[in-house]
């Protein structure tokens, strides 16, 4: 009798138990998350590169499903001047785009096979592209912002203060500027002789060697002669330095850097924030408390939401 109890108690038990998990609900959804959409490896350009064999440089594009013109960042990876890998920082650029901005990614060519200006030419190719493309991928090309990270900020920088300017526009779709509207700088060198500025001299050293990233950057690779360090050549470095080409037509700029970042010193970004306001130029420099170079500190909603607040105001 007593096991005929239990048995019954727990094929009830089993009934309420499915009974909970079975029933039928209502779920009220707050919809404010825009659908986005994924569109990977768009070819937008095809320089001549080593040994005159065309490169495909591609671009990934996040946009959001929308029917109104979409205002644009061209989103620029970091990689030491080494590595241009456009899948990185996929949580930034999806928050951006469930923002409510297209967000092209990018890819450029990088050392030791190029030397500046190069990079900064593809830079500026993709957003002739995008303004060429503008029907294709539904964009409003009076407002594109770039924003970079580390290598990726100085290019960005670049952008923002040669913007307006001729000098750089080489390749495809001419027909097009490669004017913006808006830059953000995260923790990007200005002064490449100054990466290490703020950090012991035997880190400055390092920074100092021929074969360092930004050495290459300014001075390319050489097989057959002795190749300079970026201390020995101060007329490139000024060619390549953000500083260099602020003007009326530079446009407002974001910039924030991390204050325990241990491989571009914070005061880079400081300098270039100084000479912008210097200048008159709109600028905005938060310094980030605790966050290191590219660290998890980046992909927190704090920091996106600076990101977000600055392109609203300067785009929509």
């Amino acid at each position: 009798m007593k096991k005929i109890v239990i048995i019954v108690l727990l094929f009830t038990i089993s009934l309420l138990s499915f009974s909970e998990v079975s029933q039928s609900k209502i779920l009220n959804v707050n919809v404010n998350k825009l659908k986005v959409d994924y569109i990977p490896d768009l070819v937008y350009s095809q320089p001549v590169f080593m040994f005159s064999q065309n490169t495909k440089l591609k671009m990934d594009i996040l946009k959001p499903s929308v029917k109104e013109k979409l205002p644009v960042v061209v989103f620029i990876t970091g990689g030491a001047y080494l590595g241009s890998p456009k899948e990185n920082y996929l949580q930034q650029r999806m928050y951006l785009a469930e923002a409510g901005y297209l967000v092209a990614s990018i890819e450029y060519r990088t050392v030791p096979t190029v030397m500046f200006p190069t990079p900064l030419e593809d830079v500026k190719t993709a957003v002739r592209y995008l303004k060429e493309n503008a029907d294709r991928f539904g964009i409003d090309t009076n407002k594109i912002a770039v924003m970079g990270e580390s290598a990726g900020g100085h290019l960005a920088a670049l952008m923002g203060t040669t913007n307006g300017m001729k000098d750089f526009d080489k390749g495809e779709y001419l027909n097009q500027t490669s004017d913006i509207k808006a830059t953000i700088d995260l923790y990007g060198p200005s002064d490449l002789a100054k990466i290490a500025g703020d950090y012991s001299k035997e880190i400055q050293d390092i920074h100092d060697s021929p074969s360092s990233p930004e050495s290459m950057f300014v001075n390319g690779f050489s097989m057959f002669t002795k190749s300079k360090s970026i201390m020995e050549t101060p007329e490139k470095v000024k060619v390549a330095n953000p500083i260099t080409y602020i003007s009326a037509k530079t446009t407002p700029f974001l910039l924030m850097h991390g204050d325990k970042d241990f491989m571009v010193s914070p005061s880079q970004t400081d300098n270039l924030y100084k000479a912008l306001i210097e200048k008159n130029i709109v600028a905005i420099r938060y310094v980030v408390k605790g966050a290191g170079h590219g660290d998890i500190y980046w992909n927190q909603e704090d920091v996106l939401k600076v990101i977000v607040e600055f392109l609203d105001k300067t785009l929509k």
